[in-house]
């Protein structure tokens, strides 16, 4: 066990150093502000404080990790080596940057709380980052420092056998809706039919009407393809059905039709299913709370993980209405249109609620690449590169990469063409570790 002396013990202290030595390095940690207790201790430690007891492993504090609430906190991003940290803390401390406080300001999502440009769905964008501005989002830094604060203990303590974790993946699906053409009732049939009409899209027209009469399948009933390579693969894929009303900005399945609930209970068999709360969830812990109830009936289990339509957040309302419902697993923290690290991380981590200063029970798993993201790249080969790209950077530091996909996707219709490729490298890259 590892022993940090501080001059104070303090929630915000505790998270940050938990996320770096147990969740990433897998060694327990505990702190003591007693200095006889320090001197004691013969396994692993260190000291955070502003001045070195003795000639142990040091850090030189900041001061974020002892305040509360918000504050104007200045930031310097520099060049560390391969990557980039901020909080410089000088000669002394055993490595150049406070990376404790830099991993609380990143995983807290300190930014997102302060004055900042919304998108059009009231989202914060990668632009906004600290991390696009500095360009450094492609790099699961928190991770990284971790590695490198190892190096020094390895340095200190040689003969302490760290424990390794292995690379994995957590392959997102995600269902806004679970057909093109089918299941969508008379109403919509035909407001869908006038339209391909007006519009002059008649192969559309045609393709839906053969779908309808059962002579050829739905674009979006990926469903099988998407089970088989589950089979095959030994992480779970997780699935996350919009069982939501219809409204403007989500237009799934009506949620009481029997074939649709058949589809997920078949699709719970094999894989993992959460809940897609629609858009109105998001605002309405009432809504939020009737959507738990359909799945979990559906399921006939507690949910257990959620993620928000459209990839949007609320910091910290969103947050805390999962914690008040019990959903204790979130797959939201990511960007829509820019693979890469929105939290800093490939590693789970808790939410830290700023406002209340405690670590709550929801586990924040954020995914790192949506397959939305590669259509910016013209060619499969790009796509290729970039996916790669992403996933070399997890393998280092041997974390958890979760991309979403969509059932759509596994069409290969028009702009998914080639993603069924994209998919199989991802489960493959799994498979080589």
């Amino acid at each position: 066990m590892l022993l940090v002396y501080t001059h104070k013990i303090t929630p915000r202290l505790k998270y940050a150093f938990k996320q770096v030595f147990t969740r990433i390095l897998g060694i327990p940690v505990d702190f003591t502000t007693t200095i006889e207790d320090f001197i004691a201790h013969d396994s692993l430690k260190m000291s955070y404080t502003r001045q070195p007891l003795s000639n142990e492993i040091f850090v030189r504090s900041h001061d974020i990790l002892y305040e509360q609430g918000l504050s104007d906190v200045e930031i310097s991003v520099q060049d560390w080596e391969e990557t980039k940290c901020f909080f410089f803390n000088g000669d002394k401390s055993a490595i150049p940057f406070d990376i404790f406080s830099a991993t609380f300001y990143l995983l807290s999502r300190y930014e997102e709380y302060l004055p900042h440009v919304k998108d059009q769905y009231g989202r914060f964008t990668a632009q906004e980052s600290l991390a696009y501005k500095h360009d450094f989002l492609h790099q699961p830094v928190v991770d990284i420092w971790a590695y490198k604060f190892k190096k020094v203990f390895q340095e200190n303590y040689p003969d302490f056998q760290f424990p390794e974790r292995q690379y994995t993946i957590k392959p997102i699906i995600d269902v806004p809706s679970a057909y093109n053409f089918k299941l969508k009732g008379i109403m919509r049939t035909f407001g869908g039919t006038v339209k391909d009409l007006f519009s002059f899209n008649f192969k559309k027209l045609y393709y839906r009407y053969m779908v309808l009469f059962g002579l050829k399948r739905d674009t979006y009933d990926t469903f099988k393809y998407i089970i088989n390579k589950q089979k095959h693969s030994q992480f779970k894929f997780l699935f996350f059905f919009l069982i939501g009303d219809y409204s403007t900005y989500d237009k799934g399945i009506d949620a009481q039709k029997k074939k649709f609930i058949t589809l997920i209970k078949q699709v719970a068999d094999y894989c993992q299913v959460g809940l897609k709360a629609s858009y109105f969830a998001l605002e309405d812990i009432s809504i939020l709370k009737k959507e738990k109830g359909r799945m979990e009936a559906i399921l006939n289990t507690s949910l257990s993980a959620s993620r928000h339509s459209f990839s949007k957040l609320n910091l910290p309302e969103s947050y805390r209405n999962l914690v008040e419902l019990e959903i204790f697993e979130d797959y939201t923290m990511g960007y829509v249109n820019h693979p890469g690290f929105r939290a800093g991380t490939c590693t789970p981590f808790f939410f830290y609620d700023l406002d209340y200063e405690i670590q709550t029970p929801l586990k924040i798993c954020s995914y790192h690449l949506l397959d939305y993201s590669l259509l910016k790249f013209q060619s499969l080969l790009d796509k290729k590169k970039a996916l790669n790209e992403i996933i070399y950077q997890v393998e280092k530091v041997h974390g958890e990469f979760v991309p979403v996909f969509h059932n759509y996707t596994f069409s290969e219709v028009d702009r998914w063409k080639g993603y069924k490729d994209l998919f199989n490298i991802i489960l493959e890259s799994a498979h080589e570790n």
